[in-house]
């Protein structure tokens, strides 16, 4: 789900290219952040299908499931701005949160009504760090799978639920969930509201620069396309109920990183 989003179109050209014996269906609304161009490269693959179909319409992804198949689920759909949260909190509880138990329950009615049970099955949630709150400057520590969650921001608290319908559809029903966090990605396709490419283009473009209070938020910034590999070695290789961090060892504080674009940006 969400194939044609930054991170969504990184991970469906890997399996198209990677795995041609696998049936790639990438399911996508077509928001804002969707971009079906994002895949010209891969669209005519005899591996590939689109679908296009909002997570939270359940009779769509069950006939989505009847019609392929469908053994294996990586749901990547999500509202993920956090300012676009603060704003319109409600759409991303829709998105995040039913969309998400949209999800499970579709694929879980499919596989012990239809598809075989769960053996050979897997649902894979990708979720962010932001879920575990913030990093203190200074005190020298990482997040870890067992870090509280400790949302701030309407964006963090829907993925925090998110991902506690994922556990509990596990501890439940025995259902083939596993569970990804990851830090900052950054990369090719990218949204411009995201910060590197939004500073990117507001320092060519000799535009405010827009720093949250000193910024000295710290943050993980992991590259997009390491992420999609470790996508592929957790969706293969992880176990049913775990849950797996994601991150790169590359922090920085907001103000440190804003300073390097700056700088770089002005060289070219």
């Amino acid at each position: 789900t969400g194939g044609c989003g930054f991170i969504g179109t990184h991970v469906v050209k890997r399996f198209v290219r990677n795995y041609p014996d696998y049936r790639v269906i990438n399911l996508d609304k077509l928001t804002y952040a969707g971009n079906l161009e994002n895949l010209k490269d891969v669209e005519t693959a005899p591996n590939y299908v689109f679908e296009r179909a909002d997570v939270c319409d359940g009779a769509a992804l069950s006939r989505i499931m009847r019609q392929y198949g469908v053994d294996g689920v990586i749901h990547l759909a999500a509202e993920s701005h956090v300012d676009r949260s603060i704003e319109s909190p409600a759409e991303f509880a829709t998105t995040n949160v039913m969309g998400t138990l949209t999800l499970l329950d579709a694929a879980r009615t499919y596989w012990e009504r239809e598809g075989g049970g769960f053996e050979g099955k897997r649902y894979y949630q990708i979720s962010t760090d932001e879920v575990y709150g913030a990093l203190e400057p200074g005190d020298g520590k990482l997040f870890t799978e067992t870090t509280r969650y400790t949302p701030h921001s309407p964006y963090s608290a829907s993925k925090a639920s998110a991902d506690h319908f994922v556990r509990s559809f596990h501890d439940t029903y025995g259902f083939p969930a596993v569970v990804s966090n990851c830090s900052n990605n950054y990369g090719p396709y990218q949204f411009p509201e995201k910060l590197i490419p939004l500073f990117i283009n507001n320092i060519k473009m000799r535009a405010e620069l827009p720093v949250y209070g000193s910024g000295e938020n710290i943050r993980d910034w992991l590259y997009v396309g390491d992420h999609a590999s470790a996508i592929d070695c957790v969706f293969h290789n992880g176990r049913d109920g775990e849950t797996y961090n994601i991150g790169s060892k590359n922090e920085w504080r907001n103000i440190d990183l804003i300073r390097l674009l700056i700088k770089v940006t002005d060289r070219l």
